[in-house]
């Protein structure tokens, strides 16, 4: 049993979403954070923007000013052969590499008939020496009435992990860096397990690595220590390439479960399912052998980076599960499955779950 994806799909393009100045162009909105607030779902989007592209013959690449406090536009000759923007989301200069985009969070909420309703302006931009290429990916954890949001972001220093924080979706409350670069999927269990709070992440690869799950702990959401593997790539599999967190976790009767996003050797984002035990989060019990979403549908298999879905959100309801994901790099779908086809589709062998 997989998703079924929502008849309104794609729920936000980014001709639905205003730029946050006259300069720029939105070219996507996508990976939305998911909270329940007074009754109602809302999402925090990152919504991505370029300067709007005048002169055939350059690029032009936007950077954020911490100085100054604006974004800044710098233009690049497109003949140079040193310039290389063979990666639509990169462009590589003979000094540095540089985002073709950079992202902010828009508030949305979702309305009665399914439909979802964007605010005009931004509600978290870019801020400081670590955000220079934008914020990214954001994903909410309600603890105690307080709305934790974790976020990527990067810069030339790399991509690190802020904290933040908000109580009523108006002001957001930066609480610092807290994973160092390069590490970014960070999802954080809603409250305390045994007195202590954990944390999914994802950390850099290294030469003998690949970009797989771990997780952390900490006494205070704010320093983070005990890192150990959850689980990694599997080899011929549609996760065989890359890992990482989606949504926040979620407790189950039978456990915590994560929805986390997975790509193979061709850069196939998928979506599947981790069963993680209840007191121990550290001990995996089950885990999909198939992906449950995947792109098929023509805004995910299209978009500026096709074939990719991507969750950092979902509610459970009444045993419905619903997930807000990016297609494609450029657009908010939704999806639902019943919690108990979740459950049903994980193998405990250990050979999967490892």
């Amino acid at each position: 049993m997989t998703f079924m994806r929502s008849i309104l799909n794609p729920l936000i393009r980014p001709e639905d979403v205003l730029p946050s100045s006259s300069q720029m162009e939105v070219i996507g909105v996508f990976n939305p954070g998911v909270a329940q607030y007074r009754g109602e779902t809302v999402l925090l989007v990152r919504v991505a923007e370029r300067p709007k592209q005048l002169d055939a013959t350059q690029i032009a690449v936007p950077v954020f000013d911490p100085v100054d406090r604006n974004i800044g536009v710098q233009s690049f000759v497109k003949a140079d052969p040193e310039n290389d923007s063979s990666d639509v989301r990169v462009l590589r200069t003979r000094h540095r590499d540089y985002l073709t985009s950079i992202s902010h969070f828009r508030l949305a909420r979702v309305l009665a008939d399914g439909s979802i309703s964007v605010d005009a302006r931004p509600a978290m931009m870019p801020n400081t020496a670590y955000e220079t290429y934008g914020i990214e990916d954001p994903r909410i954890t309600e603890i105690d009435g307080t709305y934790y949001i974790t976020y990527s972001a990067v810069s030339d220093r790399g991509i690190v992990t802020v904290l933040a924080r908000t109580v009523d979706f108006i002001e957001f409350l930066r609480l610092g860096i807290i994973f160092h670069p390069d590490n970014k999927d960070v999802a954080l269990f809603p409250g305390t397990i045994d007195g202590r709070f954990y944390a999914l992440h994802r950390p850099s690869t290294s030469t003998y690595g690949s970009p797989e799950i771990w997780l952390a702990e900490s006494p205070d959401l704010l320093h983070w220590g005990n890192h150990q593997r959850l689980m990694g790539v599997r080899p011929g599999q549609w996760d065989s390439h890359r890992i990482g967190a989606g949504a926040v976790p979620f407790l189950t009767a039978d456990g915590w479960l994560e929805i986390y996003h997975g790509a193979d050797e061709n850069n196939r984002y998928c979506l599947g399912a981790v069963l993680l035990d209840r007191d121990a989060p550290w001990q995996v019990i089950a885990r999909t052998t198939e992906p449950l979403l995947l792109p098929a549908a023509p805004y995910e298999a299209q978009g500026f980076y096709p074939n990719v879905v991507f969750s950092c959100g979902a509610i459970c309801v009444d045993d419905q599960v619903t997930v807000f994901y990016g297609a494609g790099d450029s657009t908010v779908a939704s999806a639902q499955i019943s919690l108990v086809d979740v459950l049903n589709a994980l193998d405990a062998s250990p050979a999967i779950s490892a």
